[in-house]
């Protein structure tokens, strides 16, 4: 996957100390309407797998809640939108998991099965940086984002 400005945005959110999904609807936040501050309230407590517990992993919220934004069904009437709708999301998972073997925080991390952490965020040093591949999985996901819905090949149709 080439390099796209929006994972690099994502990424550089991260480093400003952005949890997963907050640097990935963050890096989203003018196409879908979204102040930066709105962006990183509505993701708040997405970061670590949903507050620490180390679930699905926060760069994967942070896309759903972008193509939400971006596409998301609001007639919840509307079963074949909500059908689409889903297709389209486990489309951007699918191509997630593809890259990364997982959706799951702790297994990105390569965490002990059902670990999850105290709901206490780590202080933001070189070695957090260092250990973490997170930084990577804010810029996939914001990348598939890009490539889904702002490429040129998607712009055409």
């Amino acid at each position: 996957m080439k390099t796209y400005q929006k994972a690099e945005t994502a990424k550089e959110l991260f480093h400003r100390g952005a949890n997963c999904a907050q640097a990935v609807l963050g890096a989203f936040a003018a196409e879908c309407g979204l102040t930066e501050e709105e962006a990183f309230r509505i993701a708040s407590g997405f970061g670590g797998g949903i507050s620490r517990l180390r679930e699905v992993c926060g760069a994967v919220s942070g896309m759903v809640l972008t193509a939400d934004f971006l596409c998301g069904q609001s007639d919840i009437t509307d079963k074949k939108a909500k059908d689409t709708h889903y297709a389209k999301i486990r489309e951007l998972t699918d191509a997630f998991q593809k890259e990364t073997g997982s959706v799951v925080c702790r297994e990105l991390l390569g965490l002990e099965k059902n670990q999850s952490d105290v709901p206490v965020s780590e202080a933001r040093t070189e070695q957090y940086y260092q250990k973490r591949p997170c930084g990577e999985m804010v810029a996939l996901a914001a990348g598939i984002l890009e490539e889904a819905f702002f490429s040129e090949k998607n712009e055409k149709n």
